[in-house]
């Protein structure tokens, strides 16, 4: 008995992790409707300590796009995806902007946070990721990891304002959370980066 159910549990790992396969690399993506004018010019000649005035003079989050990463990457830093969006932040949403800067922990690392309405845009690690925080996996980050391989998270804000990314809507991965001026990124294996705002990205 022990030994069927030993075998019995065996099977049912065997299958997940070949379904869990399947999903990541050979899945189909979703149709790619980034607007590839962000493509055109560098992102890095931006000045990302002049942010947009969320004032709603201009468009709002659902008249722009959903953005996605190109192919496994982009060798050229996109422009901003929100640009033209002034839609004010949702309520329970924190203000996240800019361009931020591994001080501690992954020390260099940099990503770029948009947002407008309850819709952010993440850019760091060659990859762009755009969502809605109202918990969902379908308004989630439905995009590529770092070694090419699909994914799926939902993603809000809790009660203390922390930005929890939970990997299709099982398990926490990963935390953002603004402490002071800086920003505090904590990644599954509980790395936490310490960052700080800066304007334009690095040369390197």
């Amino acid at each position: 008995m022990i030994i069927r159910i030993s075998l019995y549990i065996l099977g049912l790992l065997l299958l997940s992790a070949v379904c869990l396969a399947f999903y990541a690399f050979l899945y189909p993506r979703p149709v790619d409707t980034t607007d590839q004018r962000i493509f055109l010019t560098d992102g890095s000649s931006v000045d990302y300590c002049q942010l947009p005035k969320l004032d709603g003079s201009g468009k709002l989050a659902s008249d722009i796009p959903k953005a996605y990463t190109p192919g496994c990457g982009f060798t050229r830093i996109p422009m901003p995806v929100l640009a033209e969006c002034t839609e004010p932040l949702a309520d329970g949403v924190i203000d996240m902007r800019g361009l931020w800067f591994g001080v501690s922990g992954w020390v260099g690392h940099v990503e770029r946070i948009e947002q407008c309405g309850n819709r952010m845009v993440v850019t760091a690690g060659n990859t762009i990721h755009d969502f809605r925080v109202d918990g969902t996996l379908v308004n989630g980050a439905r995009d590529v990891g770092g070694i090419c391989n699909n994914f799926n998270t939902a993603i809000h804000f809790d009660d203390d304002g922390e930005l929890i990314f939970r990997l299709f809507d099982l398990f926490d991965t990963v935390t953002r959370k603004m402490a002071g001026t800086g920003m505090i990124f904590t990644f599954i294996d509980g790395t936490e980066i310490r960052t700080e705002r800066i304007c334009r990205y690095p040369d390197d």
